[in-house]
Parts: structure tokens; sequence; C-alpha cells
């Protein structure tokens, strides 16, 4: 049995998946965000009663978190010590000289403090050059003063990020070792072990990242296990990495870096799966919760990976896979600006405490949920019945929005919602229309708590169908965390023009890092059986600013073939990246080799019949405000929905873990594998 555990800003959702009986178990329960391991916990105790079983039958927990991610946002990380070498203590400072544009936004632009602080930096003595050669030798006696004196400042992490150190890591190690020797109790990260590419201050930033939230990390992972075996719990704890892989907690502690992304991560390997399941190959991820929303684009059956990612106002060179996120869910708060008199929705929420009004647990301000309530798409109560929302309470409060407005609850409720969807429209456009992908041509996959209550109004905007809602949409992230599989990378910048290069230089330079990979993969107790290495290499064009990874087969490595289909390869993926082609001279800037290791599928039971009378699904009828006017609106069912149903909106479908809202004009459908597909009527499908 695999557990599967999201913890989200507003609920914590649990999936549980029998592989003997390839049935799956469901709950939701409040996060808890002063010691989220508490929300994890009392889930963990729900689920295990829902399913009929002892917490010790499970085997393995997967689970995805936002601990790492929370502390950079909120500024409450470790008090990190830097070691750079000397004359780059000013390399966090000076970044990149990014700011953000148009001219209003640099002038409006709050520049954060460095997550080391120039007090904590110390510059030592040595240098390196790009080849890796010493340059200056590193003086031991006055490296040793610089250490005892910042170690002794009361810092409670250390990183150590040296010029070139990528090249020649030999400083580092030497640096770590005297910190060891004189310190061993606080933590020292090496950019040389983290991040071992080019470019100083993305290698220093991602190290001092991994540094700030380290302790922290460690702290929440205790937190989790003791509390897991005061369960019951003997599990196995893995975490999500950002790129969708997973990692053991043992190798999170160390790694925290690796998972600032990691809650949205399973979302989009849901979303690849279902795609290659349903055979839509092109697919939008659109996952709204109720603090956030995340999307991403899904071609091919492939997810996007990119190589860098932002915490804030903080860039992370990590794995991670290619979403984007907007402040806009169920819980983000609706208010008039008194400077303009206009409706604003978010960035602000609710959370999970007091969450929106609806939720009875103490909110005053309205929330989007709220309005959802006030319009009829949310029912009186959610799951299951065990949740009762504040129906009056969330029209009071939406109300006080309309009366400043001059509005009617109604219309003051549908702005929210516009708005709402607007803002999360600006993040779907930025994945497809700014990347000159036509979003006509994709399907749209809602999930998250609150994605199916607005993914048709979305798809109505975009004009991207079919909408499809999997059969559990509210926790399809921890869905995705059962089919992610394990995954690390390790990479060597080794930068040269392709002009005349030997391949045999190239595919040499592989045997360390496979090395590390089939280590790394017995370290994570991956059978043979599924252990799989793949190679790339980052390309670019001589001059460029960025590369391109391109995959090589491992047959071509141990053959040590030619580098032209290489070549050709990287000028097709560049065309269809970004248009255009070049004649210029490629060149080489880094091997990679990703270590992965296969886990089973979930393979979930068929549903059950095919679509019958439709009426044996209605639950009752409600009224709901569309196109300006309250309408008699039938509520089904969704587990009453056999295989080719067809519902015509307006309609409301329910079920545990979320409500789909089916417009006017539109039908929906369930298909063979249990998703509900929803056309417009006018597409005639």
């Amino acid at each position: 049995m695999r557990l599967g555990v999201d913890v989200g800003g507003t609920f914590t959702d649990l999936l549980l998946h029998d592989e003997k009986t390839q049935r799956t178990f469901e709950a939701k329960t409040p996060s808890t965000p002063e010691d989220q391991s508490i929300g994890v916990a009392a889930g963990v105790k729900l689920i295990c009663e829902k399913a009929g079983i002892s917490p010790s039958d499970i085997e393995l927990i997967l689970h995805g978190t936002t601990v790492a991610t929370n502390a950079v946002l909120e500024g409450k990380g470790a008090r990190v010590g830097l070691l750079v070498t000397e004359g780059f203590e000013y390399t966090l400072h000076l970044a990149k000289a990014w700011t953000p544009g148009p001219l209003f936004g640099w002038i409006n632009m709050e520049k954060p403090d460095p997550l080391a602080s120039l007090a904590d930096t110390r510059g030592i003595p040595e240098r390196m050059n790009a080849r890796g050669e010493v340059v200056r030798e590193l003086d031991i006696d006055k490296a040793t003063a610089l250490i005892d004196d910042l170690c002794s400042s009361g810092i409670e992490a250390l990183t150590i990020s040296l010029m070139h150190s990528y090249a020649n890591a030999e400083h580092e190690r030497a640096l770590g070792a005297i910190v060891a020797e004189r310190f061993p109790d606080i933590p020292v990260s090496l950019s040389s072990d983290i991040l071992p590419e080019f470019r100083e201050y993305d290698r220093a930033i991602t190290t001092v990242m991994n540094d700030y939230v380290r302790p922290i990390m460690k702290r929440y992972l205790s937190r989790i296990e003791d509390r897991l075996k005061q369960e019951g719990v003997s599990a196995r704890l893995h975490i999500v990495r950002s790129d969708g892989g997973l990692m053991s907690a043992a190798a999170a502690s160390e790694r925290p870096v690796h998972t600032v992304l990691s809650g949205p991560a399973g979302g989009v390997t849901s979303t690849v799966m279902l795609s290659r399941r349903s055979g839509i190959s092109k697919l939008l991820a659109f996952d709204m919760g109720g603090t956030s929303t995340d999307v991403s684009v899904i071609i091919d059956g492939e997810a996007t990976i990119s190589r860098s990612t932002e915490v804030g106002m903080f860039p992370a060179k990590v794995p991670t896979l290619d979403v984007r996120s907007v402040g806009a869910g169920g819980g983000s708060i609706a208010d008039v600006s008194e400077l303009t008199g206009s409706l604003r929705v978010g960035p602000r929420s609710a959370g999970a405490n007091p969450g929106p009004v609806s939720y009875g647990r103490g909110g005053t301000e309205p929330a989007v949920s709220d309005a959802n309530v006030v319009l009829g798409y949310l029912p009186p109560v959610l799951l299951g019945g065990d949740m009762s929302l504040d129906v009056e309470g969330a029209r009071k409060a939406v109300a006080g929005i309309g009366e400043t407005l001059g509005l009617s609850p109604e219309d003051a409720a549908k702005g929210i919602i516009d708005i709402a969807n607007e803002v999360m429209l600006g993040a779907l456009r930025v994945i497809t229309v700014q990347r000159g992908l036509d979003p006509r041509e994709f399907g749209i996959v809602a999930f998250g708590g609150a994605g199916p209550l607005h993914a048709n109004a979305i798809a109505e905007l975009l004009g991207c169908y079919p909408v499809m809602v999997p059969p559990n949409p509210g926790v399809l992230s921890a869905l995705g965390f059962l089919e992610a599989d394990f995954k690390n990378e390790f990479v060597q910048t080794y930068i040269r023009s392709t002009v005349g290069l030997d391949p045999a230089e190239v595919w040499t330079r592989f045997e360390e890092l496979e090395g590390k990979a089939k280590t790394w993969l017995k370290e994570q107790e991956v059978s043979a059986d599924d252990a799989s290495i793949l190679y790339t290499l980052d390309l670019r064009y001589e001059q460029q600013g960025f590369e391109v990874s391109v995959d090589v087969s491992a047959h071509h490595v141990r053959q040590k073939g030619g580098m032209e289909p290489i070549l050709a390869d990287y000028h097709a993926l560049h065309e269809r990246l970004y248009g255009v082609r070049f004649t210029v001279p490629v060149e080489l800037v880094a091997l990679r080799v990703v270590a992965r290791g296969a886990t089973p599928p979930v393979n979930e039971k068929a549903p059950g019949g095919e679509g019958g009378e439709i009426s044996a699904a209605v639950m009752e009828t409600r009224p709901a405000y569309f196109d300006g006017a309250w309408h008699d609106t039938p509520h089904y069912d969704r587990n009453k929905l056999g295989v080719g149903s067809r519902v015509e909106g307006p309609a409301i479908i329910r079920q545990y873990d979320t409500t789909t809202v089916l417009l006017p004009a539109h039908y929906a459908e369930i298909d063979e594998h249990g998703n509900v597909l929803i056309w417009p009527i006018s597409k005639g499908k």
C-alpha cells in the first residue's frame, strides 16, 4: 500500500492505493500551517479509518511539501554563513542586475536582503581559473582563522562557494574538511556538490538557498517521522522533487533546495499520465487550490523540464517542472481598493485558518469560495457531508462588497469570479500564447479542490477543449506522487567548441557521472530492473546566453559515435523551441546524466457499468446564477454516472473531493477511463 500526501495552503490531500485490490481511497483534512506535520498525521489517521486498515499496513509514503518554498518566501530560514573567493564577497548583492519592468516596476521594487548577509560572508585567499588550474594557492592558516571567526558568530549553516569550483573542487573540499573538524555540528554545503556548473551567482545563490532551508527541513522531517511513528506508521518516507522525481527523506534533508517546487510537481506528473492514457497529446494542467493556481503545458505526453526557477525574487538553478503559479485560489480574498474604488481579488488568501467566511471558522473577508457559494455553484455541504458551509454568512460578506460597488450580491459574486478567472487566464496565456502555442489546440485538465469549479469558464475564454475532470481531481497531486519515479541529475560543466572536437573526449567524461548515478540509485534502494540512466548534452550556439539539452542514446555513448547526429538534433530542437536555426558553430556547455528508478503504475479499477438513465444520478435541484439570471440547476452524484453518461448544462456535478460546474450550452460525457469530458454543444461531438 502506497500513500501520497500533498500539503496545500488550505487542505492536506491524501490518496491511498492498494496494489493488491487496485482500489484507491482519498481524504482531505485542513492544513496546519503552524506545523504541517499535525495535519499530515491527522490525514493519515483519517484515511486509514476510511480504508479499514492499520497504519502499519502502509509500506511507502510519498510526500510533496512546501516547507522549503515557504521558508524562502516568508524570510524565515536559517542564518547562513558564506565563504567565497577573496574579492567576490558581494556576489549575492550584485546578483544579475535584474529589475522588474517596466519603469514603474523598477521604481517600486523592494530588493530583498540576500539569504546570506555581508556580515556573515568571508573572502578566502585562493583562486582557480575556468580550466580548474590553481592561480592562487589556498592559504590554510588565514582560511582557518576566518572560519573560526565566522563559525563562532552563531551561524546555523555554512555555504562554501568558490570561483570555478565546478572545474576543480579541491579548495572547497579542503575548507569543508576544516569546518568538519573544528565545528562538526554546523551543516556545510559545497557548491561543487549542490550545483557543479558555471555562472558563479547561480551556483552561490542555489547553494546558499539549500543551507537557508536545510535546518528547517531537517526539523520538519524529524517531526513528521516522529508523528507518523506515534500513529503506528512504519513506512518509508520519500519526498517529491521539483522535477517530479522522488528522493529519500534523508536526501531531502541534505539537499532541500531540490524540493522548492515539490507541491505542484504531482499534478503535472498526473497530467502526463492522463495524456498518455487518453491519447490527447496536448493538455494544459490547471491546478486551482485554496491559496494559488499552478498551470503547465503537456505536449506529446511529456512535461517541460526547466533548469532553473524562481522562489520569490531569488533564482534557484535546479531541475524543475515548468510550472507557472499565480496567487488566485478558492481562499483568495476580495476587497475594494480605497485608492481606486475597484474590485481586487488576491493574492491575499484566507488560508486554512480562518479560511473563507463560508467555512464558519471565523473568517470575515469574502473569498472566491464564498462567491461560488453565493452563485449556487458550491452546495451547502462538502466532503461527502463532513463539512457544512455557512451560506448566509458568505452571502452577507459578498453583499458588503456589492454595497460598496453598487451591485447586487449575485453580480458582486460574479465579478469576484470573473476577476479570479482573468488572473488565472493570465498565467495560461504566459505558457501558451507568449510561447507561440495556440491554446485552442489544447485540452485542459481541471484539478485541485477548486479547479473543476472554474475550468469550464476558463476554457470558454481560451477556446481550449475538452475540459477533462479526472476521477480524483481534488487529490490528483497526491496521485501524481504515487506515479512519480525516483530521479536525480548529475552534471559536469565542460565548455568546448564542437568544431574539431574529438567525440571520445566527450563520451569518456560520462563514465564518472554514470558511476555517481549508479551509487545514488543503490542508496535509494532502487532495484536493477527498475533502474535506468539517461544521457544529455547541453549545447548552444557560440556567444548564445542559454543552452538547450539534447538527449543522447546509451548506444551512441557506448559506441563513442560522432557528433553529427547530435548536432542535427540540436538544430532541429532549437528551431522547434524558438522558430529559428543558425549556421554559426555550436558550443558544448555541459554533460548530464539522469538516474531514474521506476515505480509501479497506479492502475485503478475502471468505472463500473455503462451510462444508463441519468435521472437516477440527480441528487437535488437548486438555484444557480448563470448569464445574469437564476436557473433551477440539477446536482448530479458523479459516482452514479457510468461510462457514456451525458449531462447537459447548466448542471453541477458533485463528488467527495471537488465540485464541477457545467455551464449552459455545454455538455459533459464520461469517457472509458472515468474522466468527465466537457465540450460546447456547438462542437457537435
